[in-house]
This record gives C-alpha cells, structure tokens and sequence, in this order.
C-alpha cells in the first residue's frame, strides 16, 4: 500500500503564488501568504467564495482585489 501524498492549494494573487494545506479556511490561507484578507476575493473555477470555505486538497484558488469607490 503507498500513502496517500496531500496535494497541497494553491493561491495565486496577480504575480505572487504560495501554498498552503487544504483544511483550512480561505481567510487563513491568503493571510499565509501576507495579504488582507478584507481586500481580497477568492474564486474557486470561477465562482465567489466566501472567506470561511473550507479549501480542498489540490484546488487552485485565485484571488483578486476589491475596488471600491465612492
């Protein structure tokens, strides 16, 4: 019997990369990666996620930043 390797998530936000283990949230992951969590969205295969998604192993999560105006 071989192990089961855990494929790691990948964040990816404009030119930076990093990766971190799936189970945790969203919200802890991009702070792994020294980003705000307040001026990021994630996309999961295109669609919002909210900050509290538990993240699966191998997936690759893209983050954008918020634009607000006024």
């Amino acid at each position: 019997m071989s192990e089961h390797e855990v494929k790691p998530v990948k964040l990816v936000y404009r030119k930076l990369e990093w990766e971190v283990r799936p189970g945790m949230t969203l919200r802890d992951a991009i702070k792994k990666g020294n980003i705000d969590p307040q001026g990021v969205l994630g996309l999961r295969e295109g669609k919002l996620i909210t900050d509290d998604v538990i993240l699966r192993e191998g997936e690759v999560i893209k983050l954008v930043a918020v634009i607000s105006g006024g």
